[in-house]
């Protein structure tokens, strides 16, 4: 098993946090096949191997990403795509 956690600050508001929290759940779910739901302001995603969740927070985001063993091999790509994804995402505000 790989963990993956990465935080990105942000100047966003609640709302628009949440629209780009989702912009990022929108990539990443059409890319490696996740479920994605929102429970409050934390978005939970899954699929088989992968599980994990992003929380939006007041100025900055949260996520983790728990990979089964055999996605453990690919972590370090995935980490690199996912915090490209999210400081073009949140960085930009």
């Amino acid at each position: 098993m790989a963990d993956i956690s990465i935080v990105q600050e942000h100047r966003l508001t609640p709302n628009k946090a949440r629209e780009a929290a989702q912009k990022v759940a929108d990539k990443i779910a059409a890319e490696y096949g996740l479920d994605c739901a929102w429970q409050g302001d934390v978005l939970h995603f899954e699929r088989s191997g992968v599980h994990g969740s992003l929380a939006v927070e007041a100025q900055q985001v949260e996520m983790t990403i728990r990979l089964g063993f055999l996605m453990s091999a690919f972590a370090p790509a995935i980490e690199a795509k996912v915090t490209e994804k999210m400081k073009a995402v949140f960085g930009a505000a």
